[in-house]
């Protein structure tokens, strides 16, 4: 009987099989499992104009060298690899495996994983997308899929500078400052000790108003708008004529 492989390219040896060289396959075979084990390996994308921006990772049965028996994988090049098209990068069905995968190319173009057949999950680098992910490929039989664990630097991250859409944030605690898109400040924010009470802002439906309300823990609240210097507030639609105290003090200053 020959010898059989597994999907990331060890042999299998028959029993009898390969006097004499058993040795130098069995240590061709723990290379490869310490390929997946650690290093990483540097995989440049097709780019020629004729339409190939598909680069198929294969194993190398019985020999080491293989990019897709590499746990670590930097498709591009270390500097970044200019392409000049939409890429596809796929792997063999039925390989069951986890992958730390960074796409290192330049350009405004995407970079997609998936299996070489089928029509299993796939996981895309949009087009400013240009980070680590750790990727699952489930090796489900003839329609292998690859899932984006949400472990990758393409996550929020403590440091990196990043845009969230569509992310729903409860009770976030903010610093001192709200910037706009050019990072100029927008609003400054500051903290009192022990503060019990705050501004309730309230959307509207149809025909309604939209309210700043003083909330709080405190029974009388008042709201303060102060102008700097000889800045004056103003209002700058028109006002209703009516104003009515009800049983407040309404203050002039001229």
């Amino acid at each position: 009987m020959a010898s059989t492989y597994t999907p990331l390219g060890v042999e299998k040896m028959a029993t009898g099989e390969n006097a004499g060289t058993w040795g130098t396959k069995t240590n061709t075979n723990l290379e490869i499992i310490e390929q997946i084990s650690g290093g990483y390996k540097v995989q440049t994308l097709n780019t020629d104009g004729a339409g190939a921006n598909t680069t198929a990772l294969v194993a190398s049965d019985g020999s080491t060298g293989a990019t897709m028996a590499s746990r670590v994988i930097i498709l591009g090049a270390v500097s970044a690899q200019a392409i000049t098209g939409n890429k596809i990068v796929t792997l063999p069905v039925l390989t069951e495996n986890f992958y730390l995968i960074k796409n290192s190319t330049s350009g405004a173009y995407t970079v997609q994983i998936k299996a070489a057949s089928g029509s299993g999950a796939t996981v895309t680098w949009a087009t400013g997308e240009k980070d680590w992910r750790i990727l699952y490929f489930d090796g489900v039989a003839t329609n292998t899929g690859v899932y984006d664990t949400g472990f990758g630097t393409g996550n929020v991250t403590l440091t990196g500078t990043q845009t969230l859409t569509n992310k729903t944030l409860t009770a976030p605690k903010i610093g001192t400052s709200i910037l706009d898109t050019g990072g100029n400040e927008l609003f400054l924010l500051t903290a009192t000790g022990s503060a019990v009470n705050e501004l309730t802002y309230a959307n509207a439906a149809a025909s309604g108003d939209p309210s700043f309300t003083a909330t709080g823990g405190s029974t009388n609240i008042g709201i303060t708008l102060a102008a700097k210097g000889t800045g004056v507030i103003q209002l700058t639609s028109s006002m209703n004529p009516t104003i009515s105290t009800t049983g407040k003090t309404l203050m002039f200053g001229f």
